[in-house]
């Protein structure tokens, strides 16, 4: 994943895009960029690794080295970023976020077609940023040429741009993925991936652009350059795990679909009459303890923390990149707190179960420390495909996610044609899956929340909403 900030103002915004794209760095690991546009020094940038120090440590000093009234910066989890592009657009600053599926065949087109020639990197890779550029730069205006690059994508695309006059562009993808959102003040504007980002550096929403919309942001206008379009596949994820909590996409807000997540999840154990018995709900933290809470208040069996992460060292911004140093990073977190796992029967709310590594170990940590039964809910419905549409997942293969895995272990290849049965609990397959997950990682017991009812959670209507890592609709 990634994000992105801008701001373009009367005043310096360094600081302010310094502390808005930090704003993000729960959103990626790998790299952080800023690119600034000051009228005497024209455009700098600065791009640095933040694979072991977080963000604000590789640029907290940055307004002595970078200057301007127009900026922008970005998180990402992916290229190098942003990058300073000379074309008959001008000289820009570019950044995205997305995931390009068919990058090699637009490489070879442009290349075949335009002559022209891309810096490869070390592993003989193109940056896809610089990929986006190239399309772009066919077009006589940013505008047009950022609309045909969105259209010849396989995946996604948003897209920021600083030019060399100090306008910013920023254009949502093509399907709203992903959101975009514009903030200002008296002084100026700003955009966004998270709206939070803006409001505690006082800008005041102005509007979350739609899908495939393009505007061109100055101190003192906010220009559509491309109106929305109709269609919209905005990701459910941002919801359940990704989205920081007090962020809202849509008008809806990330906490509070949480809760709902959680309750909609308890209602439908209480019908079942499953998991009634239990001491405490509690939440794999981070991103599982609002699934939990709300899971708690509708349950009306006490929500508890038995085990604190430990994370003045190991915050989420350190994630490491190698799988295996992630797993012992996530049980060294764990702190137990005894009073509370000791003969007691828990029931944990995970945001989702990719793997499944790291949910096995903490319920192994769990019965090494006493606790009776271990139950375990995901807030999502059980992921059969890996994103081809935002790069979220950290998964090099389908065969990768234990839901998929399972499937092949229990009737080969063949079982694939009956994904919707296995999403389902209710029929024979999806009974299948469930216990044996459970057999594999020790579970007492096991569900997933229904595509349905994550949909209602998030409120918004099903064909707005992205289902594609679940039922490979997208």
């Amino acid at each position: 994943m990634g994000g992105f900030f801008g701001a373009v103002s009367k005043k310096d915004v360094v600081l302010d895009v310094f502390f808005g794209t930090d704003y993000h760095s729960h959103l990626g690991t790998r790299r952080g960029g800023m690119a600034a546009y000051d009228e005497s020094i024209g455009l700098q940038r600065k791009i640095h690794k933040i694979e072991n120090s977080p963000f604000r440590t590789k640029f907290e000093n940055i307004s002595n080295k970078m200057q301007g009234k127009a900026a922008i910066g970005c998180i990402s989890d992916s290229d190098a970023q942003p990058l300073l592009v000379r074309s008959k657009l001008g000289l820009y600053a570019i950044c995205i976020i997305g995931l390009i599926n068919n990058k090699e065949k637009l490489v070879e087109d442009y290349l075949f077609t335009n002559g022209g020639h891309f810096g490869a990197m070390t592993n003989d890779g193109i940056n896809s940023t610089e990929l986006v550029a190239a399309m772009i730069n066919q077009k006589d205006n940013f505008a047009d040429g950022i609309a045909y690059a969105q259209s010849l994508i396989d995946g996604s695309a948003s897209i920021l741009i600083l030019t060399d006059d100090g306008r910013i562009i920023a254009a949502r993808d093509r399907l709203g993925r992903m959101p975009v959102l514009i903030g200002h003040n008296n002084d100026g504007y700003c955009v966004s991936f998270e709206d939070f980002a803006y409001k505690k550096l006082e800008y005041a929403d102005f509007k979350e652009l739609g899908p495939g919309e393009i505007v061109e942001l100055t101190s003192d206008c906010a220009t559509t350059l491309r109106e929305p379009g109709n269609e919209m596949k905005i990701c459910a994820f941002l919801w359940s795990y990704y989205g920081y909590s007090t962020s809202c996409y849509e008008g809806v807000n990330v906490e509070v679909m949480r809760y709902k997540n959680g309750k909609i999840m308890a209602q439908t154990d209480r019908n079942n009459n499953v998991a009634q018995d239990i001491d405490y709900v509690s939440g794999v933290p981070d991103s599982g303890t609002p699934h939990a809470i709300g899971y708690a208040n509708e349950s009306g069996i006490q929500f508890s923390r038995p085990f604190i992460k430990y994370t003045p060292t190991w915050a989420r911004s350190f994630t490491p990149a190698n799988q295996q140093e992630r797993n012992r990073v996530a049980k060294m977190k764990q702190i137990p707190v005894h009073d509370l796992i000791h003969d007691k029967k828990l029931l944990f709310v995970d945001d989702s179960i990719v793997r499944g590594t790291q949910l096995r170990e903490t319920v192994e940590f769990l019965y090494e420390n006493g606790a009776k039964e271990v139950h375990i809910r995901s807030a999502c419905p059980p992921i059969m495909y890996g994103c081809k549409y935002l790069n979220f997942s950290r998964a090099t293969s389908e065969m990768e996610l234990i839901a998929r895995s399972t499937i092949v272990e229990l009737e080969g290849e063949e079982g694939f044609k009956y994904i919707d049965e296995y999403i389902d609990s209710s029929t024979e397959r999806g009974k299948n899956l469930r216990k044996a997950i459970c057999d594999k990682l020790h579970f007492t017991s096991l569900e997933f929340q229904s595509i349905d009812g994550i949909i209602d959670a998030i409120g918004l209507p099903a064909d707005k909403i992205c289902t594609y890592c679940w039922n490979g609709k997208g």
